[in-house]
């Protein structure tokens, strides 16, 4: 028996779902559950697809590196920093199935009638994240020239790598065509790198895997860069030209260009994050023959009721993103949450979209269709039902747009059913899903968090100890103090924190 303990019209025209996904009716849903759960429950959750890039199917490798992308998220405690990475085993997780470890502000909200107001039964963030590629490491991660009208459009690594060696970035700024140059290598030329250290590493990226499996799987990249850097760093809006490193050269970087440097920045630098939920290795875990419900010890996710009060309280009332890292469909995750709007139903009779939970909740002891019966808690009094619809951002191709707005971001949403069990008092103290696929790890940096690199933090501090030489002005070229210890972070893939900075608020400034 698992018991789980807390203390504390969104509706988008999408196109329409694809097969082997749940019902979208409510009640039909409910009939097939209970006819067949086994069934259901392995059926992808309700989605609708806009705009975004749509990605191939999950493979071993994807787990593999998805789970160590997971295990360098870490947070701050009283021990220290302690990362996804340290914990093995379920001991390690359990007391991370907590909303109040993720949700901002010390005061959730647990009890369903305080979580019933009409901005909280759907919201949406007064500020939209927003959309990035994902910079797949297959055409050279951030040094793919996508400007460039004679770049390699295939799938093939080693052409992207070829294309980009064999033709200079010399020849290109010669020419006066500096604005077709990647990002990175806008970058290697902003701060003076002659030998182009960023834009060498990020080409690289691929050599391993194209060496081993003779290709690079399309679907890696920066994702989990760009997820929390969507809401974290603010959006910029249009393009600036910058002043080089040779005091003469003004080079363009568009939205595109800042945001791929933002994404990449906040995927190469370790900075302290919240977590809840946990990671499934598993490739074939133990299920319940009854429900279909995954039985497996060594996989963990996010229990409903944490799900469901950390999505009210921090989109809700804290108006601010999270990451949603969930396995429902393919390679979806890493993905910012923008919006959410829910209703309540009756599990026993299929009765749906109820705006009050006692209109739909049922005492236990009634809820005779009850599939999952032998795993609730014995603190359960009531059960009601709950289908919540969640937008997301999803990720879009870069372009050379002058300017950059919420219109040109692309965003999914999907429908999740589980249902949630109460105290007496009408308290969130656990639940069940109604699918497998649901979000399994849900994570952001807390409030101010700011990703920087050792040298970003050493040139702020003599900044402050009186060095204001080393500050960077909006009409001047990068600092001449700051250029020979930037091309060491380059090769870890990290630029700057403070250059990503200044290129934001240059394409902000009015």
């Amino acid at each position: 028996m698992r018991t789980f303990f807390v203390t504390s019209s969104l509706l988008l025209s999408f196109g329409v779902f694809a097969e082997g996904h749940q019902e979208k009716d409510l009640k039909t849903f409910l009939k097939q559950f209970h006819q067949n759960p086994v069934q259901v429950m392995e059926q992808l959750p309700y989605k609708k697809e806009a705009k975004g890039e749509i990605l191939k199917k999950v493979t071993d490798k994807a787990v593999q590196i998805k789970d160590t992308f997971r295990k360098e998220i870490c947070q701050e405690t009283i021990a220290g920093l302690q990362c996804v990475g340290d914990s093995q085993g379920r001991a390690g997780y359990e007391f991370q199935d907590r909303a109040e470890n993720l949700v901002d502000g010390k005061d959730l909200l647990t009890n369903l009638s305080e979580l019933e107001s009409p901005e909280l039964l759907r919201s949406k963030l007064a500020v939209q994240p927003w959309s990035d590629d994902y910079w797949p490491i297959y055409k050279g991660g951030l040094a793919f020239r996508y400007g460039d009208p004679n770049t390699k459009r295939g799938d093939d690594w080693k052409e992207h790598y070829n294309y980009v060696m064999d033709n200079k970035s010399d020849e290109y700024i010669e020419s006066g065509f500096i604005n077709l140059l990647s990002p990175a290598e806008k970058y290697d030329l902003l701060v003076g790198d002659s030998k182009e250290s960023l834009t060498h590493t990020l080409l690289g990226e691929g050599e391993y895997y194209y060496d081993r499996h003779g290709s690079v799987e399309t679907w890696m990249g920066i994702c989990h860069g760009w997820a929390p850097a969507a809401f974290m760093m603010e959006r910029p809006e249009k393009t600036v030209n910058v002043l080089a490193a040779d005091g003469e050269t003004l080079i363009p970087f568009y939205p595109s260009d800042i945001k791929s440097l933002a994404s990449l920045l906040w995927a190469k630098v370790r900075v302290p994050s919240r977590f809840i939920g946990g990671r499934c290795n598993d490739k074939d875990p133990k299920k319940d023959p009854v429900s279909g419900r995954i039985l497996s010890d060594n996989c963990f996710d996010t229990n409903p009721a944490t799900w469901h009060l950390s999505v009210i309280n921090q989109i809700g009332r804290h108006q601010r993103s999270f990451v949603m890292d969930a396995t429902f469909d393919y390679e979806v995750w890493n993905q910012p949450v923008y919006a959410y709007q829910f209703r309540y139903f009756n599990p026993q009779s299929y009765s749906g979209r109820h705006l009050k939970w006692k209109e739909a909740a049922i005492p236990l002891a009634e809820y005779t269709h009850d599939k999952f019966s032998k795993f609730r808690s014995p603190e359960a009094k009531m059960i009601v039902g709950v289908e919540m619809e969640v937008v997301y951002m999803v990720e879009t191709a870069p372009s050379q747009r002058d300017m950059d707005n919420p219109y040109f971001d692309g965003k999914n949403a999907v429908t999740y059913r589980y249902d949630l069990e109460l105290d007496m008092n009408g308290n969130a103290i656990g639940g069940e899903w109604y699918t497998n696929r649901h979000p399994d790890f849900l994570w952001l940096p807390p409030q101010e968090t700011r990703a920087l690199t050792h040298l970003d933090r050493r040139i702020e501090s003599a900044i402050q100890q009186g060095s204001p030489e080393l500050v960077w002005s909006m009409d001047s070229s990068i600092p001449e103090a700051w250029r020979p210890h930037i091309p060491s972070h380059s090769r870890q893939g990290q630029p700057l924190g403070l250059v990503v900075e200044g290129l934001i608020k240059r394409a902000n400034a009015e």
